[in-house]
């Protein structure tokens, strides 16, 4: 059974068609319209927007006879966009450019949908979250790169994400659908004050053929809490990763 939210499709519909508008008639305000701002004004409107939710294609009819353009008409959602893009350019966090990282692969074929990576870093002698380090993702010794220019690898840990990071990995291509594989990783994070921190993970990851959504939180594979210590204060408090 798969539970979808019809009014998050309408949402990315519209903002698509709209920023796709803005481009072809030659962006005469200058706005930023690369694919992270574009993500930034799905989120902007979908947060400000009830979401309306269906299990089969029954539900998609009955949606449509129940009146869903009633309840969050195309309107609505336009003036949500052009809300959040101008909200969004006035505070365009830096980024990288628009086309790096993004996946080119053809979704026809069959692919390794890695899902994203989270957890959390934090000083083993106060328990405190840390930041101002990196946090690398490592696939045989060599950096994993990622989906699109939204996730860094490494990714820098700055204080108000509380020691929190993420990684989302490019898709590898699969030799067909419905394969399964072990993907091996490495977190590592380097701190002049702190030991060097690793830990090991594997991900089993099945093959599909379709185009994985941008962030499922259902695709999300946690890692357990790290912890970092000042050298040799790992193993007087007893934690070894």
């Amino acid at each position: 059974m798969e539970i979808r939210n019809v009014i998050k499709s309408k949402v990315i519909s519209d903002v698509n068609e709209i920023f796709d508008e803005i481009i072809q008639g030659g962006n005469p305000n200058k706005l930023c319209i690369c694919n992270q701002c574009r993500m930034d004004v799905i989120c902007y409107v979908l947060n400000r927007t009830p979401p309306h939710y269906i299990v089969s294609h029954r539900g998609a009819s009955r949606a449509q006879i129940e009146g869903i353009e009633q309840q969050q008409n195309a309107a609505d959602i336009s003036t949500l966009v052009h809300e959040g893009l101008k909200r969004i350019n006035h505070n365009i966090r830096p980024h990288s450019h628009p086309d790096e990282g993004n996946d080119e692969t053809d979704s026809k074929l069959p692919l390794f949908y890695v899902p994203t990576i989270v957890g959390r870093i934090f000083n083993g002698n106060n328990f405190s979250p840390l930041s101002d380090v990196d946090v690398e993702l490592l696939r045989d010794g060599e950096l994993v790169k990622m989906k699109d220019g939204n996730w860094t690898n490494p990714c820098r840990l700055v204080s108000n994400i509380e020691g929190n990071y993420s990684f989302l990995p490019m898709p590898v291509k699969a030799y067909k659908a419905d394969a399964h594989e072990i993907f091996q990783y490495t977190i590592r994070v380097s701190a002049p004050e702190f030991e060097t921190l690793t830990h090991f993970l594997k991900i089993p990851v099945k093959s599909e053929v379709q185009q994985a959504d941008f962030f499922i939180m259902d695709r999300t594979f946690k890692l357990p809490d790290l912890y970092m210590f000042p050298p040799g204060e790992a193993e007087k408090s007893g934690y070894l990763d």
